[in-house]
């Protein structure tokens, strides 16, 4: 450790060394962010994204985050997990899990039909040009199922007649980054493409990790993974207030599955792997200016998703002969779309409404079984306004109406060889919320918000056998939660940025286990009530022009009132962030960060994963022109510690990459 901090020292001495010998200017990276796919986005008219709520592409760049889940964890009232078991990497967003807030590409909604999960790992950043996170209080423009928030990750738009950006890098343990983005704006049309590659043999263990069954230590076993994404965007603009544009994303992706080697002897390891992950969508989005003061914006998609998880009899990852091995396919489709029509009526009125119409299909069955099929459509209408009473009072009400309807459900009877189907079902919900925005004085303001938002139970939800353990509930309705919060942002002197939230949230007809419906057979029901709150603070400050630092916390804390045995798993009570950029010179730039969480349960009946602090740091040098060459260290004091227990994260790990970019 000794020689590891004084061969750091070193470098960090000569970087700076050099650093003051040039006058050179390092790469605007902030330039990138101004590359923002407008029809993207999904806003409220009157409540602005803070620094709390949004990730640009130049900090996702800085803080070498690889994938959207890791990005993601750079935010307050955000929590990175992993789901150990299924080794997907998803997060929480103030206690709530990706199920009750969807995830979206350009307003597009992308989660898996079956189960409403999505695994944002297999989701690189390298395309991504902001991401936009709303908590609690959201735009009903998003549709149905936002019951805890909603994900907007926005893609590129380029704006120059001719812009590259690209790096190749290289990772601890034979891994890689490849990806290139590049763009053209020929004013009236405009083109965006990009290519990416991240691999990686797996991650390299803590050097105190102690060897298990299943785990000898060094590079984690079955821990491979490898993902590749291509885009296309083509787009056309013939006025200021008309844009039309039609995208193209083809991800592929493949997985291991690290076995669990902790210490709770209710949980077992699994010999799995993805052979693979793969996801296709094809997307329209326009705006039409009908008048001065009104719009149309239409959103039309078609997604694609298969993957094939193949569990085997042991760690040799070679046989299928015991009764838990199989090879499970999933074959799923989504299409829809959405109209939304925004008017000015007058000075103090922002009217948008909105009409969302969304068709899930989902296919499985076990290689040698026949196929189930399963279908739901999702109809959500709503309408939201923002109204100023005064120049520093607007009100921001809304209303939406939610219906979820299932068309098709099939079993499979393993004993007759048959296949039968199952009930339908139809839910509806009613979403409404209201907010106010207060203009305190030039540089503060204050927000309000009260919000009644819903989630329909998946299919999963609705239908699983769960290996046998449970009894399908097709009845099941949506449950909700009601979100009251305050907010308070303030810039003082320009150099000081403040955000302040406290937030309390009410859930009711939460879908909750019931045990021994029959003996020893569960059956999932709308049983549950819960209360979850905290705070959110986060604080930027520029020390000098070449100096900035940040630092917030988050509390969270979640009572299960229905049943205080079962715990709420997968999120700290508490997480502290804290970071500083440094400008060496105009050649070079140091960032270094570390975070902590406090301890967390990672299974309801009380299984924990202990507290952990980690640190990194990452360097920026530009070496000729729109070169760079980038690095850094990840978990610097090589601790050993997992976000889900038995599931050990990487040890100390590093990363090198070369740059081009002319934005």
């Amino acid at each position: 450790m000794r020689k590891f901090y004084s061969s750091f020292l070193l470098s960090f001495t000569f970087l700076y060394a050099s650093a003051q010998q040039t006058n050179t200017k390092t790469p605007d990276t902030s330039a990138i962010t101004k590359r923002i796919f407008k029809l993207g986005e999904v806003n409220i008219n009157g409540k602005k994204n803070g620094h709390s709520n949004t990730i640009s592409s130049s900090q996702i760049e800085s803080f070498n985050k690889l994938d959207v889940s890791h990005a993601l964890n750079l935010l307050p009232g955000v929590n990175l997990t992993s789901v150990g078991a299924r080794n997907e990497s998803v997060v929480l967003i103030r206690g709530f899990d990706l199920r009750q807030v969807p995830v979206f590409i350009d307003g597009i909604p992308i989660y898996v039909p079956y189960d409403g999960y999505v695994d944002l790992a297999r989701f690189t950043t390298f395309d991504v040009s902001q991401i936009n996170v709303a908590k609690g209080f959201s735009s009903v423009t998003y549709g149905a199922n936002t019951m805890g928030g909603a994900i907007n990750i926005i893609s590129r738009k380029p704006e120059k007649l001719f812009e590259i950006d690209a790096r190749t890098g290289w990772l601890s343990n034979k891994g890689h980054r490849l990806n290139l983005n590049a763009g053209s704006n020929f004013g009236k049309f405009y083109l965006q493409g990009s290519a990416s590659q991240l691999k990686q043999k797996g991650y390299p263990l803590p050097g105190d990790y102690t060897a298990k069954q299943y785990e000898d230590g060094g590079t984690r076993d079955n821990a491979f993974r490898e993902d590749s994404k291509y885009t296309l965007k083509f787009g056309f603009t013939p006025s200021a207030n008309n844009e039309y544009a039609i995208s193209y994303v083809n991800q592929q992706g493949e997985k291991g599955n690290p076995p669990y080697v902790g210490n709770d002897p209710l949980q077992k390891a699994r010999f799995w792997q993805w052979p693979y992950w793969n996801k296709e969508s094809l997307y329209f989005i326009s705006n039409t200016g009908i008048t001065s003061n009104s719009f149309l914006k239409t959103r039309l998609f078609y997604d694609k998703f298969s993957n094939l998880l193949s569990a085997f009899d042991d760690n040799t990852y070679t046989t299928q002969k015991k009764p838990s091995s199989f090879q499970s396919l999933y074959k799923d489709d989504t299409f829809g779309g959405s109209v939304e029509y925004g008017n000015n009526i007058s000075a103090q009125h922002e009217l948008k409404a909105s009409l969302h119409l969304k068709t899930d299909r989902h296919k499985e069955n076990n290689v040698g079984e026949p196929v189930r099929k399963f279908r739901d459509y999702t109809v959500s209408a709503g309408i939201e306004d923002t109204y100023s009473l005064t120049k520093k009072l607007s009100l921001l009400p809304g209303i939406s109406l939610n219906l979820r309807h299932s068309m098709q459900a099939q079993n499979y009877n393993s004993t007759t060889k048959e296949i039968t189907d199952l009930p339908e079902n139809e839910n509806y919900a009613l979403n409404a919320q209201l907010g106010a925005v207060y203009q305190l004085s030039a540089i503060s303001k204050l927000n309000i918000s009260v919000a009644r938002k819903s989630r329909f139970a998946t299919i999963k939800d609705r239908y699983s056998y769960r290996m046998g353990a449970a009894i399908p509930n097709p009845d099941l309705k949506s449950e909700t939660a009601t979100h009251y919060e305050t907010g308070y942002s303030a810039i003082y002197n320009g150099k000081l940025e403040v955000e302040a939230n406290l937030f309390y949230s009410k859930i009711s007809d939460a879908i909750q286990q019931v045990n021994n419906v029959q003996p020893n057979i569960y059956q999932l029901q709308n049983t549950g009530k819960a209360e979850f709150y905290g705070s959110e603070l986060s604080a930027r400050y520029s020390v000098t022009k070449d100096l900035q630092i940040a630092a917030q916390h988050s509390y969270l804390h979640r009572s299960n009132l229905s049943n205080k045995a079962i715990k709420f798993t997968d999120a700290p009570e508490h997480k502290i962030m804290v970071s500083a950029n440094y400008q060496c010179s105009n050649y070079a730039s140091i960032q270094a960060n570390c975070e902590y969480n406090s301890s967390r349960y990672s299974t309801s009946y009380g299984t924990k994963s202990g507290e952990f602090a980690i640190a990194n740091i990452g360097t920026h040098i530009k070496i000729y022109k729109s070169v760079a060459l980038e690095g850094g260290v990840n978990n610097i004091l090589d601790k050993n510690y997992t976000i889900s227990e038995g599931f050990p994260e990487a040890g100390r790990n590093y990363f090198v990459s070369l740059a081009f970019n002319n934005l």
